[in-house]
């Protein structure tokens, strides 16, 4: 999403009127949920999807002629057979999806768009909300704790119904809205730069998590390994609080070069609340660890909080198909944790 954005604002800081094509609704079952979105330029295609296939090329064909008309509006598709398919759905169904002109010249949005950005950088939950009642003009705006309403004139009350854990849309004052979440609070904290890491990284950052990496080897704390990262870390696993601040909403993750490094983070993490706390290895070596973190004086129901073996149980056995288990594992419990 934060790809996305940066797209619109350098199309128009280049003077490149755009078309954010979002779905707004679907029914069946749709491979990508309301909420998918791309950016069109008079070149076509310049960022994001909206799942592909006849609809997408459609799609593409219509902001086309939005960019002549200039005028915003939605379009319902009703999916035929070989769509289906090609959308890699399970049944038929219909997509609604919205077109969204966007001026090059409109300084208000390009300011808005600029605001949006920085709210990618914060750790609190964000929403994109957008008003589709209007067919000629698309209004759009935004919502943290932080920042407030930026872009739209609705009271935190009058935006109660739009901010969810997933696409919806609302009436509010006459008006219908859609809403979606733009950014997660919580990060995945990855103590350990191996070869799971390696190939943990980039499915996280690639189904929206932000992932920060830690680790005492430099060669391993690399942006190179690890070009996907919002934060890479080279510090001492003996005082990681130096370093790195574990929060309610995180995600945390540990996998480093040896059981006795394991137990060095362990002893410090499960002193912090978190969401959700994985640990790489046997059972025996997990094991072996537990018994010495109740020694250390952490309470079991603490020692309890721990994944382990970290992962779906999906008979994973090589580095990148541990990195699909965990990354499971973590799809399953942020589902959970935002009451899907």
């Amino acid at each position: 999403m934060k790809k996305l954005f940066q797209t619109i604002r350098d199309c128009m800081k280049a003077g490149e009127d755009v078309v954010l094509v979002t779905i707004i609704a679907g029914s069946g079952s749709t491979p990508r949920e309301a909420g998918a979105r791309m950016v069109i330029t008079k070149n076509g295609l310049v960022s994001g999807t909206i799942g592909g296939g006849a609809v997408e090329y459609r799609s593409q064909q219509i902001a086309a002629d939005i960019l002549k008309e200039k005028k915003s509006h939605e379009k319902g598709f009703k999916l035929k057979p070989n769509q289906v398919e090609d959308l890699g759905m399970i049944c038929g169904g219909e997509v609604v999806v919205y077109f969204q002109y966007i001026a090059a010249e409109d300084a208000e949005t390009l300011v808005l768009i600029e605001k949006i950005l920085t709210l990618f950088q914060r750790d609190e939950d964000a929403w994109i909300i957008t008003d589709i009642s209007n067919e000629s003009v698309g209004s759009m705006g935004a919502y943290s704790k932080s920042a407030g309403m930026i872009g739209l004139s609705l009271t935190l009350e009058e935006a109660k119904p739009l901010l969810m854990n997933r696409s919806v849309q609302a009436e509010v004052e006459g008006k219908r809205y859609h809403s979606e979440p733009l950014v997660r609070s919580g990060k995945v904290i990855v103590f350990g730069g191996g070869h799971v890491a390696q190939e943990l990284v980039p499915v996280l950052s690639h189904i929206g998590f932000r992932c920060l990496v830690m680790d005492d080897r430099e060669e391993f704390a690399s942006k190179k390994l690890f070009p996907t990262a919002d934060e890479i870390i080279l510090g001492s696993f003996e005082k990681i609080t130096d370093s790195v601040a574990i929060e309610q909403n995180d995600y945390v993750v540990v996998m480093t070069r040896g059981h006795a490094h394991d137990y060095i983070v362990q002893e410090q993490v499960l002193r912090f609340p978190s969401t959700y706390v994985g640990v790489i290895g046997s059972r025996s070596k997990i094991a072996a660890v537990s018994a010495k973190l109740r020694e250390a004086g952490i309470p079991r129901k603490e020692i309890e909080r721990i994944h382990a073996p970290i992962g779906l149980a999906i008979k994973a056995e090589t580095p990148a198909e541990i990195a699909v288990s965990i990354a499971g594992e973590l799809i399953q419990v942020r589902a959970e944790h935002m009451g899907k």
